[in-house]
């Protein structure tokens, strides 16, 4: 499913793998320690290589970890992006512990990453709504929220972003929420 902007702008969802889509950016939900896990935090650094790795190991002794809503950046290694962002979605505890803030500060910072390198493309995966257990609706209403006020408002190079889930339901509920209506 495709969204534009009335200046051109695109928003795409689609189900597939992430570490196979062609974009300047691919976003990694990743973990505090930046240490590689399960989920699309395995599968990018399985995918990526060792070179991403080798950068990773030296930003985190550089910084320690990586504070929850926050993101750094590496090479995307062996993958067809040129950037991976990885940032440190919230662990969802009932809503109460600004989840939905940080989870909103992911999808901004790697936005403005993506500015702030000129890119033209950037490809998010449901950052939190795995293991971390955002409800998805409300992790889709939070992702298509930010990405279109970013396309719709702040957007200088960036002219796709794309939201790359895994699973038909996460389609499902990002379409049902991106076309306004129930899921």
């Amino acid at each position: 499913m495709i969204w534009r902007s009335e200046a051109g702008k695109i928003l795409q969802i689609e189900q597939g793998d992430i570490t196979r889509v062609e974009a300047d950016a691919i976003v990694n939900a990743a973990n505090s320690h930046l240490a590689g896990g399960g989920g699309v935090d395995g599968a990018i650094h399985r995918a990526a290589g060792p070179e991403m790795r080798r950068e990773l190991d030296a930003i985190q002794a550089r910084i320690g970890t990586c504070p929850t809503g926050q993101a750094v950046a590496t090479g995307a290694g062996l993958l067809p992006a040129r950037f991976i962002f990885h940032t440190v979605g919230p662990v969802w505890s009932g809503g109460g512990r600004r989840e939905a803030e940080l989870l909103a500060s992911c999808y901004r910072v790697c936005l403005a990453m993506a500015e702030e390198r000129g890119l033209e493309s950037i490809a998010f995966p449901a950052i939190s709504t795995g293991v971390y257990g955002y409800p998805m609706r409300g992790g889709a209403e939070i992702a298509i929220g930010e990405i279109r006020r970013h396309l719709m408002e702040g957007a200088k190079s960036l002219g796709r972003a794309s939201l790359v889930l895994f699973g038909e339901e996460a389609l499902r509920i990002h379409e049902a929420v991106l076309r306004g209506g129930a899921v």
